[in-house]
C-alpha cells in the first residue's frame, strides 16, 4: 500500500477515484452526509445541546464587551492564556442580532465545524482521490458523541476553532508542496497567519503546526529563502501579535500559565496517567463513548490506535522512501486527475500523511504525560480534540487493504495474507462506524434533558427579573452564565459552598456586588450551597425570605 494513490496502476489494487461507482451517486451521498452532520448538530443547538455552562457564559460576555466596544480582551477571562478568538467572532453576531444569546455565541462555532468538515473531505480527495474513501471520512466526522460535539459547538475557548485551522494548514501544506500554481505567496501568508494565531489561541494543535511545517521545509526550501519566507514570517508573528504583544509589555511567559493548566504544578500516578491518557483519553477524546464515561467495551478503539498509528506511519514512510521525486520548481503545474482535482506527487502524499500521524503522536504524548490525564481523564479528554484531524490517515491504510483485497490476482503468493487482512480492516471499519453511531445515539438521547435545564434555567432568570433582583451571590458555575443570560442586567459575584468569595473571571462583577446594599443569594436545588443557606436560615429566622423554582432557590434579604 501507498499514501500517494493516484500515482498508482489500476492492477496495484489502490483505490481510484472513479472505479466502482458513479462519481455523481458518491458526490450526492457525501452532499448527503454534510447535511446530516450540520442537521444534527442544527438540532441540537435548538435544544440548547451541549448544555452551556458559565466558562462559556465568560466567553460570551467577552463577546458582549467586545460588541459594545468596552473592552478587547487579550487572553480569556481570568488566565493569561487561551486567546479568546470564539468572542471576536461572535461579537458581530450580538451586534447585528441587537444582544447576546446562546444561539448567536455558538453559530461562529457551527459555522466552524461546517468548515473542519468540507476541509477533511477536500484534504482526503486530494490526497488519496478515493471518493468513496472522502465519504467514508465525511460520515465518521457528521457522527458526534457527546465529547465531540463539545468541542466544535461551545464556545469555551480553543477547541472549535483547532479543528478546522488544523485541517486548514494541512490542505495548504499540500497544495505548496507539490507545486500547485497561482495564489502561492497568499498561500503561504495564510499558512503563517493560521500558524501564529493558532499560537496565540491555544498551543494544543502545535503538533500539527510543526509536523506540517516541517513537510513545507523539506520540500519547498529554495521557495522559503524568498519572498515567501519573508511572507509567512510575517504573517506567523501577526497572527501571534496579541500574545507577543501582551508578553513584551507584561513581562508574562504564557507557557508558564499553559503548563499550570496542564496540570504541571500537580500531581498523578504514572499509572493513572497512562490509564488516562492512552485507555480512557483517546476514545473518549475521538467519539467512541456515552456522555462522560466510556464503557469497557467502547475501550477498544484505544487498543486498536497504536496499531493504526504504526500502520500508517509505516505506509507512509514506505512510499516516502520509495516514491519518485518531485520538481522542485514550484512554478510547475501539477497534473489533473480523473477527478478533477489536480495530482499530488506520492512523496507529498506520503509526508503529509506521516506528518499527520507524528502530530497524533505528540499529542497523545504530551497529554499522557500531563498530570490532567491522572486527575480528570474524563474532562480532560478534550485535549484530544485536534486527533480528529488525523483521522483520515488512520483508516487509509485500513481502507486500501479493503479494496486492494478484491484485486489480488487468485494465483498470487500474497493472496492468503490479503484474505486474512481484508475481513480484519473490513471489520474495523465496521466497528470504528458502529461505535460512533452508537455514542452519537447516546449523545443525542441526552438532548431533551438538556433543553428541560435550560428552561429551568430561563424561569430562574425571568423569576430574578419579576423580583427587580440586580445583583447575587452564587456558585461558580451559576454566576457567569446567569450574568450572560440577563446581558449583565444581573450581576453576580462567585461565593464557595462556605459563601466565602471565589473566584471571579470578571473582577469588575464582585466589586459592583460588593457596592451593592442587599444582593440576593441564588443556589441549584440540593447543592452544598443550598444547604450552607439553608442552614444560615434556620439559624437565624426571618434573616432570609425563600423563593424556591423549580430547580433553584432564591434567598433575598428581609426587609
Amino acid at each position: 500500500m501507498t499514501a500517494g494513490v493516484r500515482q498508482q496502476p489500476r492492477g496495484s489494487g489502490q483505490p481510484h477515484s472513479r472505479s466502482g461507482a458513479r462519481p455523481g451517486l458518491v458526490g450526492w451521498l457525501t452532499g448527503l452526509a454534510v447535511l446530516v452532520g450540520v442537521g444534527y448538530r442544527l438540532w441540537l443547538l435548538g435544544h440548547a445541546a451541549p448544555p452551556t455552562n458559565s466558562d462559556e457564559a465568560t466567553m460570551g460576555l467577552a463577546a458582549l464587551h467586545i460588541a459594545r466596544a468596552e473592552g478587547f480582551p487579550v487572553w480569556f477571562y481570568g488566565q493569561q492564556y487561551m486567546g479568546p478568538l470564539e468572542a471576536y467572532l461572535a461579537a458581530p453576531v450580538f451586534a447585528l442580532a441587537g444582544g447576546p444569546s446562546l444561539l448567536g455565541l455558538r453559530l461562529p462555532t457551527l459555522a466552524l465545524y461546517v468548515l473542519f468538515l468540507l476541509l477533511a473531505w477536500r484534504l482526503t480527495l486530494r490526497l488519496t482521490g478515493g471518493r468513496w474513501f472522502g465519504l467514508l471520512v465525511v460520515a465518521l466526522l457528521a457522527l458526534g458523541s457527546d465529547r465531540v460535539v463539545k468541542n466544535q459547538l461551545i464556545a469555551g475557548g480553543g477547541y472549535p476553532e483547532m479543528n478546522a485551522a488544523g485541517m486548514a494548514l494541512a490542505v495548504l501544506a499540500v497544495d505548496l508542496a507539490s507545486g500547485r500554481p497561482g495564489w502561492r505567496l497568499a498561500r503561504w501568508t495564510v499558512w503563517g497567519f493560521l500558524a501564529g494565531l493558532m499560537v496565540w489561541v491555544d498551543p494544543l494543535v502545535l503538533p500539527y503546526v510543526v509536523a506540517l511545517g516541517a513537510v513545507l521545509v523539506g520540500f519547498c526550501r529554495r521557495e522559503l529563502r524568498g519572498a515567501a519566507g519573508a511572507l509567512l514570517g510575517a504573517a506567523a508573528v501577526l497572527g501571534a501579535a496579541p500574545l507577543l504583544l501582551d508578553s513584551l509589555l507584561a513581562g508574562r511567559n504564557p507557557l508558564n500559565a499553559v503548563l499550570a493548566a496542564s496540570g504541571a504544578n500537580a500531581s498523578a500516578g504514572w499509572a493513572d496517567r497512562l490509564h488516562g491518557g492512552l485507555l480512557l483519553g483517546p476514545a473518549l477524546g475521538m467519539g467512541f463513548c456515552a456522555p462522560g464515561r466510556c464503557a469497557t467495551w467502547q475501550l477498544w478503539w484505544a487498543l486498536a490506535l497504536p496499531l493504526l498509528l504504526a500502520l500508517a506511519a509505516a505506509t507512509a514512510w514506505h512510499t516516502l522512501r520509495r516514491a519518485p521525486g518531485i520538481p522542485t520548481d514550484p512554478a510547475v503545474p501539477a497534473a489533473g486527475g480523473a477527478s478533477g482535482v489536480a495530482e499530488v506527487p506520492a512523496r507529498v502524499a506520503a509526508a503529509v500523511w506521516l506528518a499527520l500521524v507524528l502530530a497524533a503522536v505528540g499529542t497523545l504524548g504530551a497529554y499522557t504525560v500531563s498530570s490532567s490525564a491522572g486527575l480528570t481523564p474524563v474532562e480532560s479528554s478534550r485535549y484530544l480534540s485536534c486527533l480528529l484531524i488525523s483521522l483520515p490517515a488512520l483508516l487509509w491504510p485500513v481502507w486500501a487493504t479493503v479494496r486492494g483485497g478484491l484485486r489480488q490476482p487468485v494465483g498470487d503468493r500474497r493472496g492468503v495474507g490479503s484474505a486474512l487482512a481484508r475481513p480484519v480492516a473490513l471489520a474495523l471499519l465496521v466497528a470504528t462506524l458502529g461505535t460512533a453511531c452508537h455514542a452519537t445515539w447516546q449523545a443525542a438521547r441526552t438532548a431533551p434533558a438538556t433543553r428541560a435545564a435550560e428552561a429551568r434555567h430561563t424561569e430562574l432568570v425571568t423569576t430574578l427579573r419579576q423580583l427587580g433582583v440586580r445583583h447575587v451571590r452564587a456558585g461558580y458555575w451559576t454566576c457567569n452564565r446567569l450574568t450572560f443570560a440577563t446581558a449583565e442586567q444581573v450581576v453576580c459575584a462567585v461565593v464557595d459552598d462556605t459563601l466565602r468569595p471565589g473566584f471571579d473571571r470578571y473582577p469588575a462583577y464582585r466589586r459592583e456586588v460588593d457596592g451593592a446594599t442587599a444582593p440576593a443569594w441564588v443556589a441549584p436545588t440540593d447543592s452544598p450551597l443550598a444547604h450552607t443557606l439553608d442552614e444560615r436560615l434556620r439559624a437565624a429566622p426571618g434573616s432570609l425570605d425563600l423563593v424556591t423554582i423549580d430547580g433553584w432557590r432564591i434567598y433575598l434579604p428581609s426587609t
